[in-house]
C-alpha cells in the first residue's frame, strides 16, 4: 500500500485550499498530530465520535473534515464530548485535519462549485473565468439553472439529488433565472445574494428572518440541508488527494438530517 508523509500531505492541501486567504472561525489544517506517516485517510463533514471511530476501526491514519474542532468563542475546556472526540483521537493515532472557509470557497473541489455541480446550476464566470461570487470573503457564488424550470421544478430535481426534503419557501411558478448560493449556514448572506439580482437564494439552514425576507422581496428561500449541502466539497478533496498520491481515500457520509 502506498504511503506518504504528513508533511507532504498538509503541504499539498495547504498550497491548494489557501487557507490563509481567509478570516475564519477556527484553524484551517493540522488541528490534532498522529502518525507521520498516512497510508488510508476517512473523509467526512464533521469530526464527530461516530466518524472517529469508524475511522479507527478501518485503521485510518488520519481525518480530512470540513467541521473540525476549537471553534472561536468556544469553551476551551477539554470535559463533556470534546474531550472524548480529541481522547479517541490521541488513542487512535489519528490526525485530525480540518478546512472550513478554504472549502467552501475553493472554485473546482470547494462545496459551492460541488453543490452547483449536483444540482444542475452554471456559476457565472468573470473574464478570467473564475465563479463570479458576492457577500462576505465572496462566499456566495451567482449564476443560473442549466435547464430552465420553475422554483417548483428545480425544488423537486434538489429534493431528489440530495435526497432531503427541503424548505422552500416562494413563488411555485417563479421561472427562475438568476440564482445565488452559499453552502452549511449561509442564511444570513440572503440580502447579498437579493442585492446582486438572485430570484432564489439556497443554503443549507434557515432563521426565522428568512421567511420574512423572501416574502417582502419576492425572493425565493431554500433551505436544504447544512450537512446534506456540505457533503459534495470534502468527498472531492479526498478524490483529488487519492488521484495526486495514489494512496487510499475512504468518504463516509454519516447522516444527519439538519
Amino acid at each position: 500500500m502506498n504511503q506518504i508523509s504528513r508533511n507532504e500531505l498538509m503541504k499539498w492541501l495547504n498550497e491548494t485550499l489557501q487557507p490563509d486567504s481567509f478570516r475564519d472561525y477556527c484553524p484551517n489544517g493540522l488541528q490534532v498530530e498522529g502518525r507521520p506517516e498516512i497510508r488510508h485517510i476517512i473523509t467526512g463533514v464533521t469530526a464527530s465520535r461516530d466518524l472517529l471511530q469508524k475511522a479507527i476501526s478501518r485503521k485510518a491514519d488520519a481525518i480530512l473534515v470540513h467541521h473540525g474542532w476549537f471553534w472561536k468563542n468556544e469553551d476551551p475546556r477539554l470535559i463533556g464530548p470534546k474531550r472524548e472526540r480529541i481522547a479517541l483521537a490521541l488513542e487512535g493515532g489519528l490526525n485530525l485535519i480540518a478546512y472550513h472557509l478554504p472549502l467552501d470557497a475553493h472554485p473546482t473541489l470547494g462545496n459551492n462549485a460541488q453543490l452547483a455541480q449536483v444540482l444542475g446550476l452554471e456559476p457565472d464566470r468573470d473574464e478570467t473565468g473564475r465563479p463570479k461570487t458576492c457577500g462576505p470573503d465572496g462566499l456566495v457564488w451567482l449564476g443560473r439553472p442549466t435547464t430552465p424550470c420553475t422554483l417548483a421544478d428545480f425544488a423537486a430535481s434538489l429534493e431528489k439529488a440530495l435526497n432531503r426534503k427541503a424548505l422552500v419557501i416562494g413563488d411555485a411558478d417563479m421561472k427562475l433565472e438568476r440564482v445565488a448560493w452559499c453552502t452549511g449556514g449561509a442564511q444570513n448572506y440572503m440580502q447579498a445574494g437579493i442585492d446582486a439580482g438572485a430570484q432564489l437564494f439556497i443554503t443549507g439552514e434557515a432563521s426565522e428572518p428568512n421567511y420574512h425576507l423572501a416574502n417582502e422581496t419576492g425572493t425565493a428561500f431554500i433551505a436544504a440541508g447544512h450537512h446534506a449541502t456540505e457533503r459534495y466539497g470534502i468527498k472531492a478533496v479526498g478524490e483529488a488527494i487519492a488521484e495526486q498520491f495514489k494512496i487510499q481515500v475512504e468518504f463516509l457520509d454519516l447522516n444527519n438530517p439538519v
